[in-house]
């Protein structure tokens, strides 16, 4: 019997679907079981139970565990509460409905409540509402249009009365300004308020402009005696259910009091008395206000008074719902923060993220982590302290029956033990830390419920927050370990982004057998090599692995017998304990036997006979001297040969993670997860314990320059100086040849800030030819371990330019950086040029500038992780649904087809085995090659080739591959075959079999037993890269998005000095695209031009695209005065328009003039001859005619 996953629902019947609406007070009456009418919580006996008719009556629920509810007799656990209600002296608005109230105030006519639509309009909207399966988009879209319908209206199409504007003022007031009229609108009632004005303005003539401000104030009074008033038929088109809600029901009348157990009193200890719930005080304020104001309308005091009450209960029965309120005025402001339903239920605290999305969970613990390169791949040690808290539910059965007693007797404080037995006929458990254990171990029965702690072997989840991609989460199998921290193997460490600083991770023991099965086969660390983003190799050798392995790989590697036993035994454990290695023959047998670190490494790949598989690898390294390919001088192209290393030294391409060309990815891809999991856990063992050997450290040493880096350096740093005191002075002299689209500044910042980068590449490439190549550093920049050849240049050399948003430092002083220097200087030194290394050390200013480049670095990082980590999360809302089917179609949740087919092609992008495609074909042949050699069969021709291939692809094996699929392989296998026919006419082989010697054969072989193995191993990996139905690619999709994205820098640096390369780049860029922002900040069209050779053409199209005002094309614009008229002559410059290829003559000016917003008529603008155009002014009252001619003037040069 199987721990129960979840309960059956007691209910017969199923829910079809759920109706949000509002309650009328009716409804709320009958919902709830008592009137609460008491301001008091606790009665004044000595008892001090709650009050009868208060807020804590217990017929509203209980709180406590030890009292039944008085409605329904049950105890906190089973009683779900009832409600109780408020009635209220006077209506409130509810601020919730707030913004809906003003929306239905501006839909209605204020004096007859009818909708202000004319019949033809409403029958036309109510014919669109009836249409079945309207989206709740259309319906949003049609309400907006109804409500600008009817705020354009000002007149009521039914009583003819004057409709004002109606809007929000102040906190939870609504105005209507009635009596803003203008003369043609007739309105009688309007008129008799004017009317009763008029011997008031006779007697006070300030009193008349006023009049026209009047308003009528809408109080909830006001409204509700409105929406009563709404005729039924009008309902529909204010877009309201009418069986959801009325519109009186959005003021609130009645106020309904939650159940006691939403807002428990809690009792303490130390003083006397209760803590209430923030939602029962607020409460009680509601029910004393409320008594207010009952007592001030009986005695019938002032209506200001009642009306500051009613404001004053309003605001109560808001902060009641939302306690964030803004526009509290001061005297009404609460004194203390409360938390109202709003805040309950919203943001990452509240109910729903914080409750039910993600909680906090039983059976998990978290600690510091630290490496341990001793474990495999998918082991971590966990602390013996952490292994007997968390326990797991084991059932007892007759396999280990035996093995239970003995956890029983040792109980929980001895590891391995038990805390609890479940008996299976009590289900009672038992607590093991007393009573007689041995006793109890001997009562064990099958089916009895052992919680046993935490052993080697089981399966737990672990964690990194953030948790940015899938890869944050995977299953490993626990071993139990003293000392107190996790531990694991550091090739883990990328998928969590994980460092050994001071992190904490947490672990989480799952709880059935079916959980731990689908964690090891679903997240398990081996079947998670591979990000899904791209199928790039996430778990692979890192830093000391590297380096290592690289060391160990070097030509000038050898070992005797006993040094090559001795770092080979250190693969011997676990799993590979008892297995036979063979060491292979020595590479120098004279003067004495030597192995190389090539052969030693070879082990990894397969230590003994045993093993089956046989790796092939070409792949260029790091270093790789470009011709020659295994006759490389720095030995830097890797051949792998059936698992042995023939050529080439190991570096991050070929071992560490981000390459496809990686020896672990390629194990994956052709012998499967274990063997590819197992030669990194060899590596992870072996390295280390080769590199402590040999020995491995940094010291001051390793960064002191020698006197050839200092002489280059300063040669350098000489040369680059000159050349910026060449441009310095080309630009004072103004013979600087500015760049095209920048001023004279923004060119010399360019070339300056060119220059002076290319100092410090300069200097990296020095380092890499005068240092030694035992340097430390420099060995960890050449396998990419650790750093760069910029970091050593650094250290060694020069600093260099420190940019500060991609350009030199500004100037803030007065036109210079630092007073330390002169102003309007431009020289390296005072632009943020670091001339000193790290190692001779930073002169103040150079400290300062260093500084101020790192301060940025630190802001960015900052800003982008919140930047990125919210846009992640949006990402993950919006396509958490997607999903792929099984007719290979992605949909929604709500069944809507996404895409057709995943990503066009159905395959998993994890399974891609080449840069955007599923096979490298190449290495595949080179792969079956090595592993099947044929050597009896006889080898194909090249029409053979292609005849073959093209009979075994007609089989029906081959039909569930796509057409596109077999088109590459027949495209593929052409060119394999037009290559074996240039190799045969170039020796003058022919197909028959006769040339001699026979040996030339060899060249280019293709048997027909390789090229079958190779079909079906394309056709198998083909099928195996499908992606499977169910997978949650929308998720997939948001991770692999926001991961790399956490990664990308925030601010965008533009190109310095080069116009057409300010592009938004980056989280900026990203940002635009997700938000779908209208206005983009570097809109960019690339158009191809017909006759893209022709300059004067891209002239002519130039000039029509780009935007000419009339002040550029003109010789003039003046004033003309005669005595009795003036106007504006323009002359136009022809010669300048012809230049330009511009198609503008004096008509289209005229045109152009009379079309834009200066208010000139055609027949003020006259034409004389080709270039002269006049302007003549008109008057207008307004202002004078100079004034009039003189904006003309300021205004005509824009046009």
């Amino acid at each position: 019997m199987v721990k129960e996953q979840f309960r059956e629902t007691d209910v017969a019947k199923k829910i079809s679907h759920i109706c949000f609406g509002m309650k009328s007070p009716e409804e709320m009456r009958q919902q709830a079981h008592i009137q609460v009418v008491s301001k008091n919580l606790y009665s004044q006996d000595n008892h001090h139970s709650p009050l009868q008719y208060g807020v804590l009556d217990h017929r509203m629920g209980t709180s406590e565990k030890d009292r039944p509810c008085e409605t329904c007799g049950k105890n906190l656990a089973d009683c779900l509460g009832h409600y109780g209600y408020i009635d209220l002296e006077l209506p409130c608005f509810h601020v919730g409905y707030f913004k809906a109230v003003i929306g239905i105030l501006q839909m209605i006519c204020k004096t007859c409540c009818r909708i202000m639509l004319s019949v033809e309009e409403k029958k036309q909207f109510l014919d669109y509402l009836k249409r079945p399966g309207l989206t709740y988009l259309q319906k949003r879209g049609l309400k907006k249009k109804v409500s600008e319908k009817c705020r354009k209206k000002n007149t009521c199409p039914y009583c003819g009365a004057f409709n004002g504007t109606v809007k929000k003022c102040g906190l939870l007031k609504i105005i209507h300004e009635k009596y803003k009229t203008n003369k043609k609108v007739v309105d009688p009632v309007v008129s008799t308020f004017l009317q009763s004005f008029e011997t008031a303005i006779e007697h006070n003539k300030e009193v008349e402009p006023l009049l026209g401000r009047a308003q009528e104030n809408l109080n909830p009074l006001v409204v509700l005696n409105l929406f009563k008033r709404i005729p039924a038929e009008d309902i529909p088109l204010l877009l309201m259910n009418p069986e959801a809600g009325k519109p009186s029901d959005l003021i609130l009348t009645r106020l309904l009091v939650p159940p006691l157990c939403i807002r428990p009193s809690v009792v303490s200890d130390l003083k006397s008395g209760t803590n209430e719930d923030d939602l029962t005080m607020k409460l009680t304020e509601i029910i004393f206000l409320n008594d207010v104001i009952k007592k001030h309308r009986i005695s019938g005091a002032k209506t200001q008074m009642i009306m500051e009450d009613w404001d004053f209960l309003q605001l109560q029965c808001a902060l009641y719902i939302n306690s964030e309120l803004s526009g509290i005025p001061l005297n009404m402001a609460p004194k203390k923060w409360t938390r109202g339903f709003v805040q309950r239920l919203k943001g990452k605290q509240g109910r729903f993220r914080g409750n039910l999305s993600g909680k906090r969970v039983d059976f998990s613990g978290r600690t510091v982590i630290s490496p341990d390169p001793n474990l495999r791949i998918d082991e971590v040690a966990v602390p013996i302290h952490v292994a007997k808290i968390l326990t797991f539910p084991e059932k007892v059965n007759k396999a280990n029956i035996n093995f239970m007693r003995k956890l029983v007797r040792n109980g929980p404080d001895i590891h391995p033990g038990a805390n609890f037995i479940q008996q299976r006929h009590t289900q009672m458990k038992r607590f093991l830390k007393y009573g007689n254990r041995e006793k109890m171990a001997q009562e064990l029965k099958f089916g009895d419920i052992v919680e046993r702690h935490l052993i080697d072997g089981d399966i737990v989840l672990f964690n990194r927050q953030p948790s940015l991609h899938k890869l944050s989460i995977m299953a490993h199998i626990a071993r139990v370990k003293p000392h107190r921290t996790f531990r694991f193997n550091e090739c883990v460490c990328t998928p969590y982004n994980a460092d050994f600083d001071g992190d904490e991770m947490n672990l989480h023991l799952p709880q059935t057998e079916e959980a731990k099965a689908e964690a090891l086969v679903l997240m398990g660390t081996k079947a998670n090599l591979v990000t899904p983003r791209n199928g790039e190799p996430l778990i692979a050798a890192i830093q000391d692995f590297l380096t290592g392995a690289y060391l160990l790989t070097l030509k000038d590697t050898f070992f005797d017998r006993a040094k090559a036993c001795q770092i080979i035994a250190s693969i011997l454990v676990g799993k590979d304990e008892k297995i036979k290695v063979r060491l292979p023959p020595p590479a120098i047998l004279k003067p004495v036997t030597l192995w190389t670190g090539k052969q030693v490494f070879s082990l990894i790949l397969k230590p003994s006979d045993d093993c089956p598989v046989k790796a092939n690898l070409r792949t260029k390294g790091k270093q790789y001297c470009g011709k020659g390919e295994d006759l490389c001088y720095n030995d830097s192209y890797v051949t792998i040969q059936n698992s042995e290393l023939m050529s080439g030294s190991m570096d991050k391409g070929t071992l560490g993670s981000g390459s496809k060309n990686n020896i672990f990815y390629i194990l994956l891809r052709d012998w499967g997860q274990v063997e590819a999991a197992d030669a990194m856990s060899r590596l992870a063992r072996l390295a280390p314990v080769y590199l402590s050997n040999r020995g491995f450290s940094i010291g001051i040493g390793d960064v002191t320059p020698g006197q050839g880096l200092l002489k280059a350096k300063y040669e350098l740093l000489n040369a680059g100086y000159k050349k910026c005191d060449e441009y310095i002075e080309a630009l004072n002299t103004g013979k600087l040849q500015q760049q095209p689209g920048c001023t004279a500044e923004e060119t010399l910042e360019a070339l300056i800030l060119k220059e002076l980068s290319v100092i410090r590449d300069h200097a990296g490439s020095a380092c890499l030819r005068e240092l030694d190549k035992s340097n430390s550093p420099l060995i960890m920049a050449l396998c990419g371990s650790k750093g760069s050849f910029i970091n050593i240049s650094q250290m060694i050399a020069c600093v260099g330019q420190q940019a500060i948003s991609g350009s030199r430092v500004p100037d803030g002083f007065e036109n210079r950086s630092l007073p330390h220097f002169e102003k309007h200087s431009k020289l390296p030194a005072a632009k943020g040029f670091v001339a000193n290394s790290f190692y001779s050390g930073l002169t103040p200013t150079e400290f300062f500038f260093h500084t101020m480049a790192g301060r940025e670095g630190l802001v960015d990082t900052a800003v982008k992780t919140a930047e990125t980590g919210y846009m992640q999360r949006r990402l993950v809302k919006s396509l958490e649904d997607l999903c792929s089917q099984y007719d290979l179609t992605v949909r929604s949740s709500t069944g809507d087809i996404i895409q057709f087919i995943y990503g066009g092609d159905g395959l998993d992008p994890a399974a891609m085995e080449g840069k955007d495609e599923p096979l490298e074909f190449k290495r595949v042949l080179d792969n079956i090659r090595a592993v099947y050699p044929c050597r009896s069969e006889p080898a194909l021709s090249k029409n053979e080739l292609v005849l073959t291939s093209e009979s075994i692809m007609k089989k029906n094996e081959f039909l569930c591959c796509r057409d596109s699929f077999l088109q590459e392989i027949k495209k593929f296998i052409k060119g394999v075959s037009e290559k074996i026919k240039k190799t045969r006419d170039k020796y003058g082989i022919n197909d028959n079999g006769t040339t001699e010697p026979r040996v030339l054969y060899q060249l280019d072989r293709i048997t027909p037993t390789q090229l079958e193995k190779f079909l079906e191993t394309c056709r198998d990996k083909y099928m195996r890269a499908q992606m499977e139905p169910g997978s949650a690619v929308g998720a997939l999709c948001a991770q692999s998005i926001g991961e790399p994205g956490t990664q990308m820098t925030l601010k965008t640096f533009h190109f310095a000095g080069v116009a057409s390369m300010n592009i938004t780049l980056g989280v900026p860029r990203i940002k635009e695209i997700i938000n779908a922002s209208k206005a983009i900040s570097t809109p960019i069209i690339t158009a191809q031009l017909d006759k893209d050779d022709d300059p004067d053409f891209a002239r002519l199209v130039k000039g029509r695209i780009e935007k000419t005002l009339l002040g550029e094309i003109s010789e003039y614009i003046e004033e003309v005065f005669l005595p009795d008229d003036c106007f504006i002559l323009v002359k136009l410059s022809l010669e300048r328009i012809r230049l330009l290829r511009l198609e503008v003559n004096a008509e289209t000016v005229r045109y152009s003039i009379c079309v834009s917003k200066l208010r000139v008529k055609p027949g003020d603008v006259a034409v004389h001859g080709e270039a002269v155009v006049c302007v003549t002014p008109r008057e207008n009252s307004k202002s004078s005619m100079y004034y009039v001619l003189q904006s003309l003037k300021e205004e005509l040069p824009k046009v």
